[in-house]
């Protein structure tokens, strides 16, 4: 059911190459030149040149499902490239211009966007030129329930004034960002989904302030997770996204296949993690026989080979379930896969952090950082609990129907 198709396997193989002749090379490079940076936030120029490479191979926005703006590939045909690019999730995903916010801010700006928003912000995040942020999440609320998020977006003759705070925008601290996609209230007295709305702000308009940069398990990622501050911020009535009150409407169509591209990245990881535990138990001998024969490392092995098969397939379910029958329908797999792909990958991780010792905590192998970011990835987009709760509730609902 999931044979990929001819097309894909051929962007399959022109991506494995881009991996092993450019980008595995890159990644001390790119190491070297951050910490000779000084900057957390530095643009190293190693990530230029992979941007370069790739356009020049025609491995550029290959998420976009749009023919207009991408290769129109399926999720069943991006899957397996996600995959691939998840085996280097610090840079391949950037290298593609298919790195999440900017993934799903350009789909928000395909399907959602004017004319003039397209000119203005699509074609240069298209062309990797700029890079955006999605400020959603709000540190005085719990922002798991989109319905709760405080900033005010108040209506004054042609513009509209934004007051309020916001934390965890991903990519505020890129320093090629250029544009926000802000989520709040225009309607606070509406009904309880029609209450939202999102604009398009620029990140340099007066009374946005960039406070902060929230570090991660004590990592500062290169994009940022910045808090940003919205004192008195104007911006025009040409702003808005849709219309008023489709602020909700808006981020669930947006993160429905923003959930399953860092599933399907989470797989690429996980087996990258795999191969390091294999290359590391071979490696090593303790008491005078290799890791590698000890049966709790077997165990360890074949548990984390079974745990990444399961959620690939479920993974490619989704996907295929998505592009079939549609993101609402597919909205029980697209839960579960949210769920179950960050456990199981963090498994994956830890095991084979345990065989690599203390090199699997230090920054020597990309471990450690995996698992960071693994653990977030439980909250981001959704804490788990949020999924779990919508599978309950749609099973409770398929067993009344069931039982009339």
């Amino acid at each position: 059911m999931f044979e990929p198709s001819a097309r894909a396997r051929e962007y399959q193989d022109r991506l494995l190459a881009f991996m092993d002749e450019k980008v595995y090379p890159a990644e001390p490079v790119y190491e070297a030149q951050m910490e000779e940076s000084g900057d957390p936030h530095f643009h190293p120029p190693i990530l230029e040149e992979l941007k370069a490479e790739a356009r020049k191979r025609g491995l550029w926005n290959l998420f976009h499902p749009h023919p207009e703006w991408g290769p129109g590939l399926t999720n069943l045909e991006y899957a397996p490239l996600a995959e691939i690019m998840g085996r280097s999730v610090f840079i391949a995903p950037e290298a593609c211009n298919c790195n999440a916010p900017d993934t799903g801010n350009m789909e928000v700006l395909t399907l959602f966007g004017t004319d003039e928003h397209k000119e203005r912000w699509l074609k240069p995040l298209l062309a990797g030129e700029i890079a955006s942020a999605f400020a959603m999440t709000e540190p005085a609320v719990a922002s798991s329930d989109a319905t709760n998020i405080q900033l005010r977006m108040e209506r004054d003759g042609d513009e509209y004034v934004l007051n309020g705070r916001k934390w965890w925008t991903s990519n505020a601290l890129h320093q090629n960002c250029k544009v926000l996609i802000v989520m709040g209230k225009t309607d606070p007295e509406g009904p309880k989904h029609r209450q939202q709305s999102m604009m398009v702000v620029p990140i340099d308009t007066p009374g946005v302030t960039v406070l902060r940069n929230l570090p991660v398990f004590g990592y500062r990622d290169r994009e940022g997770h910045g808090e940003v501050l919205f004192e008195d911020v104007r911006v025009p009535v040409s702003a808005l996204l849709a219309g008023e009150g489709d602020g909700f409407m808006i981020s669930q169509a947006r993160l429905g296949p923003g959930r399953i591209h860092h599933c399907m990245r989470i797989i690429g990881m996980a087996e990258r993690a795999l191969d390091l535990m294999l290359d590391r138990a071979r490696s090593r001998t303790t008491f005078g026989e290799p890791v590698a024969g000890r049966a709790n490392v077997q165990d360890w092995i074949a548990e984390s080979r079974i745990d990444i098969e399961m959620v690939r397939l479920l993974t490619l379910k989704t996907a295929y379930l998505m592009d079939t029958v549609g993101n609402r329908q597919a909205r029980t797999e697209i839960a579960a896969i949210k769920v179950a792909a960050p456990e199981a990958a963090l498994k994956v991780v830890d095991r084979a952090i345990q065989i690599h010792g203390g090199a699997g905590v230090s920054d020597d192998f990309p471990l450690a950082r995996m698992y960071a970011l693994l653990r977030t990835l439980r909250l981001a987009d959704g804490p788990d609990e949020i999924h779990k709760r919508t599978l309950a509730l749609m099973e409770q609902r398929r067993r009344e129907n069931a039982m009339g």
